[in-house]
């Protein structure tokens, strides 16, 4: 099962403000072990919500909005893992070195297998796994 575990935003990270020295090292440290324990797929950090943009559909027209947005329900940054049950995603996520009131969410991702034949024919599914492979090969995830 893969899970992503999403760092909600601030008022720190979205002024742009750097993390500090230790907790640098402390996620370098964390990242290390996710690596080792072969669970890691991606990490990565978000740049603050002022350097992005948003776009609302509605119906044909679609409008874009450009940043920054409100840090209450902003990401900031991610890891993608890939553990055995929720409870290790859970268990992972509890030992993410973060302070007091940081917010890190966990939430499985959909395989074509969630889905059913009405809605993902077998056909669309095998594509979709193809292609899921194929990027995998291309870029070593």
């Amino acid at each position: 099962m893969r899970f992503m575990m999403f760092v909600r935003a601030n008022k720190n990270i979205e002024t742009g403000a750097l993390p500090t020295k230790e907790l640098v090292a402390a996620m370098g440290r964390f990242n290390a072990e996710m690596m080792k324990a072969g669970v890691l797929l991606a990490a990565e950090g978000l740049q603050p919500s002022s350097k992005g943009a948003r776009i609302t559909f509605s119906r044909a027209t679609r409008s874009v909005t450009d940043g920054p947005f409100p840090d209450k329900e902003l990401v900031s940054g991610f890891w993608m893992i890939q553990v055995k049950s929720k409870s290790e995603a859970v268990e992972w996520a509890r030992r993410v070195p973060f302070a007091d009131g940081e917010v890190v969410e966990i939430r499985q991702v959909s395989e074509a297998s969630d889905f059913p034949a009405e809605v993902l024919p077998p056909e669309d599914a095998a594509r979709e796994q193809s292609m899921r492979e194929e990027l995998r090969r291309k870029h070593g995830a």
